[in-house]
């Protein structure tokens, strides 16, 4: 089992088809979901399942966390830098919180629940009755956590 950042195969064909809009008149709602060590998320990934999703019952049991995760705010629209195309979400933080997870899903909240991209804590982070915080990275064409170069 492995988590490998990457942004899903999956996600750029449907953005080919024009299934994923991430304007500032959207509709559609993305979502971030976190899960532990055991979990295998890496490009291959299609859409969100609750296989080893954090939860209350799971490996590490924990506190403040709901299935399926939080929804995402888009911070910056889509727009470009050079020549990449790049978006940005606002940081996410699950308060008063006891969770550990070793990556995160981000997905869009529809039918089949299609991935966009995984992120790869590097190692378990954790939050013991306090705040469990995704600080997204600067948006810019280097660091930007949805680009396309």
């Amino acid at each position: 089992m492995a988590i490998t950042q990457a942004t899903c195969t999956s996600f750029k064909v449907a953005l080919l088809n024009g299934e994923m809009d991430f304007s500032s008149d959207t509709s559609q709602s993305f979502k971030i979901a976190l899960f532990t060590s055991s979990a295998t998320l890496n490009a291959d990934t299609t859409a969100y399942s609750t296989t080893n999703e954090v939860s209350e019952t799971g490996e590490y049991g924990a506190t403040g966390y709901t299935a399926g995760g939080k929804t995402l705010t888009i911070a910056t629209n889509p727009t470009s830098s050079g020549t990449t195309a790049l978006l940005d979400f606002s940081d996410v933080t699950w308060s008063s919180s006891s969770i550990t997870a070793r990556g995160a899903l981000i997905y869009k909240s529809a039918t089949g629940n299609p991935a966009v991209a995984v992120i790869d804590f590097g190692e378990d982070k954790q939050s013991s009755s306090g705040n469990f915080q995704i600080s997204f990275p600067i948006a810019n064409s280097e660091n930007a956590i949805i680009r396309i170069i």
